[in-house]
């Protein structure tokens, strides 16, 4: 069976163009995946490349097409991951509050399937060695833990993340939507114009898009 490397080297450059194209919309987060819709998006893009290359059946435009319509999967994923908390919780998940104040949340770790050892590990790993010296540990959405000691005093909490209010953090903090709400007006900030807002040192610390 001959081999048209023409057709070959066609399907080579799209697949590498679709590759930089989504990378370069989706930001540079794909080299380092942090959360579900990254690894997924790197894992089917590469079995998409690699299992249509050396089938001289599927077409160039057939392959075109299929690399499109992933890419309007994935950035049709971000899109709403990005604007809707629902969507978010459920494609990307969120950061979760599982040691604080030395108290484990035990009923979460369970759930997420994090066992007392591989949590004691990490917190280790971490350099808390003592449970009791732990103001807050969270698991990452993928999968890491972020761990705040007590006598940490540039600890911070992000209360907003690209325009979604994080209510893990503000139950850290005691506080409400309410007082949420009139932070941000004191500031004339709308919610939905807020990339990132931190609360570190008795204020919160916003930047908009």
């Amino acid at each position: 069976m001959t081999i048209d490397y023409f057709a070959l080297f066609i399907k080579l450059a799209l697949g590498f163009a679709a590759f930089v194209l989504q990378i370069g919309l989706a930001g540079r987060g794909n080299l380092a995946p942090s959360n579900a819709i990254d690894q997924l998006q790197n894992f089917v893009l590469g079995g998409i490349i690699g299992g249509i290359l050396y089938n001289p059946a599927i077409t160039t435009l057939q392959f075109f097409i299929v690399l499109l319509l992933w890419s309007i999967i994935v950035f049709g994923a971000r899109f709403l991951a990005n604007h809707n908390s629902i969507a978010r919780q459920v494609l990307v998940g969120q950061p979760h509050t599982i040691v604080h104040n030395g108290k484990i949340d035990t009923d979460f770790a369970t759930r997420a399937g994090i066992s007392a050892q591989e949590l004691a590990f990490q917190l280790r790993q971490h350099g808390a060695s003592d449970l009791r010296h732990v103001k807050r540990a969270v698991l990452e959405t993928n999968g890491t833990l972020t761990v705040t000691l007590q006598d940490d005093e540039a600890a911070y909490y992000p209360v907003i993340l690209d325009g979604q209010i994080d209510e893990d953090a503000l139950d850290i903090l005691h506080r409400d939507e309410d007082w949420l709400t009139t932070q941000l007006q004191a500031q004339n900030v709308e919610q939905s114009q807020v990339y990132m807002a931190i609360y570190v040192n008795n204020h919160l610390d916003i930047t908009t898009y």
